[in-house]
This record gives C-alpha cells, structure tokens and sequence, in this order.
C-alpha cells in the first residue's frame, strides 16, 4: 500500500472522512467514480460533496435546535464541510444554506491541495481488503451494492429521495411575492409566493391528476422517506396536508394584504449571486412537463424560467444496527468502515458528521490506540449510538439527528426550557469528551 487509508466516495462524508484523516497525518487514497467515466442519476458534476436535493444544512441555531448543536460540535472539531459552509453561505434565515457550486468547489480544491490526499477518479467494485472507509452514499454503484450484500449477508434496504426545483429569480413576479422569513426570523431570506384558498386547492388539484414518473417494477414497494417526501405524495394523503407542511402561511404578514395567506410557497436563495432559487419542501415525482404547467400556476411564478426541474432517485442503505460495531466497523471486516448516508442518517450535515467521527476512529486505531464514542448527550454522539445499535434493526429508517436520539432531560420540565436543557447538557458533556478525543488517545475499550 501507499497509502494509510483507502476512501472510497468522495460525498460529504468522503470528503470529510479524507480531510480529518489528513489533517491527523495520515496519507489517504480517495476514489471517486464521477469523473472517470461513470456517474450516478442524480449527480450534475464531478465535484467531490456536490449537493444534490437541496443548498440547505437546516437550523444553524446550537442553542435549540439538534442540527444546529450538530454544526457547532463538527466546527470545533475542524470540520472542513463546515468550514466550505460557512464560507459560501447564503442568506437563508435562521438555516445554513450556501452556493451549492461554490461550496463543491471549494471543498474540491481544498482535498485537491492537501499533500497527504491522492484524488483518483475510479470506480471501485468491491470490498477492499486493507483500511477503508466505504462512504459512497445512497448510490452506490451496482456491483459495489452486491459486494456489500453479498458480504451482509443481506440486501440492502432502499428508499426514494426527491430533488426540488429551482428558478431564475429574475422570472419571479415581485409584484404579487415578497420577501419574508416565517415570523421575520433570521431576516427577510425567503420569497413568498402566497396563495388564497380557491388558488389553493386548485394546486392540490393539479398535483393530484398531474403525469407522474412511473416506477419500475423492482421499485413498486420502495417505501420514501418521510423528511424528504414529494409533493405531490403528501397532496395524496389530504387536501389540508400542504398547508401544514412546506406551504403553511403562518407567521408570514402578506404587505398587500396584512395577514397570513392561506397558503404560500417559499423560495430559498441557492446561490452567492441569488440569481437561482430554490422551492422549499418542493421535492417531485411530476414528469418535467407537469412541474412546468402545475408550478407556474403558483401566484408570482407564471412565467417562471427554471434552471433545474425536480427528480426522483432511489436511494439505498445497509443495516447498520445489525452490522456495524460502535465504532462503525463491519463486524464481518473489521478492516472497513462505514460512513454517511449509506449507514441510514439521512442529511448533509448527518452525513458529514459520520464522516467525521469515522475517520477520526480509524485514525486513532492506525496508531494503536482507542478513540472513546462521544457521549449519546451531544449530537454527534447520539446520531452515532441510533446508527450502530439505538435503532431496531429490523424497522431501521433513515433518520435525521434531533433531540429524541438523546437520553431524556430527568425530572418535570418547562417545554419552553426543554431544548436549552438539551444543548447545555450537550456542550458539557463534549466538553469533557474533546479533552480526551484526540489520534494519540490511549483510552482502552469498553
């Protein structure tokens, strides 16, 4: 070998997991097939951590939100996607969201530069049998997914995610929308596109008899997941569902009116010039001909020119309860590891923060020792426990980080106060961890 550690996926949690690896001293071997003649449904570039459903890493607020908590607790750790972030980020409320071409270029020209990472674009089709990382996402090539499930023991499970739309914001009538965030949080980051009820319920109407993609017949009973659902699904499940999800009006003063619309359609700034927009919670399974007819009915987007219409992919993870240890080892391969998406955590900054913790294990194990976990009171530790032992097996999801993967708060408390209690806990409780979580800890296992 040349190398100490073989990556193979340069997502999120690739790129992480190789940049954490580096920055420790380790030489790191990162293969990633887009750019070396293959690419996947979903992907647009050869970018290593492109984005790809949306520019969003959600609530950047630590103090009462998990996610949040998450960003702050992979920053102190030297994070190289947070630090790509926050460099490239775009106004956006309260959230963290960034130019999502920028953000790909600059975490690619970081790994680039770094002299202990060799970038090599190749596909790779099986288990290695050294050091390794297996961080290529929800999908992962074909033959890949076979050595995997041959290896298990067992198929990996699958589910649908959805890619949003998004618009010229020059094609956006300024007239009828406005720019607001939902209770002027964070700013007014947000173009509103409000709806009255007959409006409305004509787009409910729209997206229920709009042509939809068909599936194949191998993907007839591939459950989505529920933090990414299209829209046109939840418009099937009730004609009031849209309006108290990704198109509620509440909190939003419409200027020509004085109230709440009955409805609204909220577009987030997807890059640094803010000339393309994203449609919130706008994930589709709408033919690119329906998306066009039934969205430029939305008030304010009639003459809408989109840059990106809305997808559809389907997305794979292997059981990670059952198969990982807790140091996401597969316990059949000790010699590799799992991180991001493919072990079932669902978002960027999840997948990241796998990433993160994974290389961080395996570099502490290069050099003898034994990296403790981070206790299940911070987030990065309890999104880590969910995934290779707090979840049922049998029922596993994809499961974004949040305040229920934690211990409870012991004793009666104010709600109000519940979410401060959580993250004061955390803080103390990584606190404690940080001081022992370094590559030359000599902490013995559990």
């Amino acid at each position: 070998m040349t190398h100490d550690i073989h990556i193979v996926g340069g997502g999120l949690a690739g790129s992480e997991a190789a940049w954490q690896l580096a920055e420790a001293g380790l030489t790191v071997h990162l293969s990633e097939m887009r750019g070396g003649g293959h690419c996947t449904p979903a992907h647009e570039t050869d970018r290593l951590a492109e984005m790809v459903c949306s520019n969003s890493f959600r609530s950047d607020d630590a103090d009462n939100n998990a996610v949040g908590l998450l960003h702050q607790e992979m920053r102190t750790l030297g994070s190289l996607i947070m630090a790509c972030a926050d460099q490239h980020r775009v106004p956006a409320g309260s959230a963290l969201a960034v130019d999502r071409e920028a953000f790909a270029s600059e975490v690619s020209a970081r790994i680039g530069a770094h002299p202990n990472i060799l970038v090599v674009r190749e596909r790779i089709d099986s288990l290695p049998d050294h050091p390794a990382i297996i961080a290529t996402g929800p999908l992962t090539g074909s033959a890949l997914a076979q050595a995997i499930a041959a290896e298990t023991g067992s198929d990996a499970l699958a589910f649908f995610d959805a890619i949003a739309p998004i618009v010229h914001r020059d094609s956006i009538d300024m007239d009828i929308c406005w720019m607001a965030a939902r209770w002027d949080k964070g700013g007014k980051d947000y173009i509103n596109c409000p709806l009255d009820k007959d409006q409305y319920h004509a787009f409910v109407a729209a997206l229920n008899e709009g042509e939809k993609t068909p599936f194949k017949d191998w993907e007839q009973d591939t459950p989505y997941f529920e933090g990414c659902m299209p829209i046109e699904v939840m418009a099937e499940r009730g004609p009031e569902t849209l309006r108290f999800g990704p198109m509620k009006g509440v909190g939003l003063d419409d200027p020509r009116t004085g109230r709440w619309p009955y409805a609204v359609v909220q577009l987030r700034q997807d890059n640094a010039l803010g000339t393309l927009w994203n449609m919130v919670g706008f994930q589709t399974k709408l033919k690119h001909g329906e998306q066009v007819r039934i969205f430029r009915t939305i008030p304010g987007l009639e003459n809408a020119e989109f840059a990106r219409l809305g997808g559809i992919h389907r997305n794979s993870f292997i059981r990670s309860p059952e198969l990982l240890d807790g140091q996401l080892r597969l316990k059949s391969r000790p010699n590799i590891r799992f991180a991001g998406q493919i072990t079932g955590c669902e978002g960027y900054v999840e997948s990241a923060a796998i990433g993160l913790v994974a290389a961080r294990f395996a570099a502490a194990e290069y050099r003898g020792a034994v990296l403790p976990a981070p206790p299940v009171e911070t987030a990065l530790g309890a999104l880590l426990g969910h995934i290779t032992g707090g979840a049922a097996a049998e029922t596993y999801q994809p499961m974004n980080v949040n305040f229920g993967l934690m211990p409870p708060i012991p004793g009666r408390t104010k709600k109000a106060d519940r979410k401060r209690m959580y993250t004061d806990r955390a803080r103390q409780a990584f606190g404690n961890w940080l001081a022992i979580a370094t590559p030359n800890s000599q902490t013995e296992p559990a």
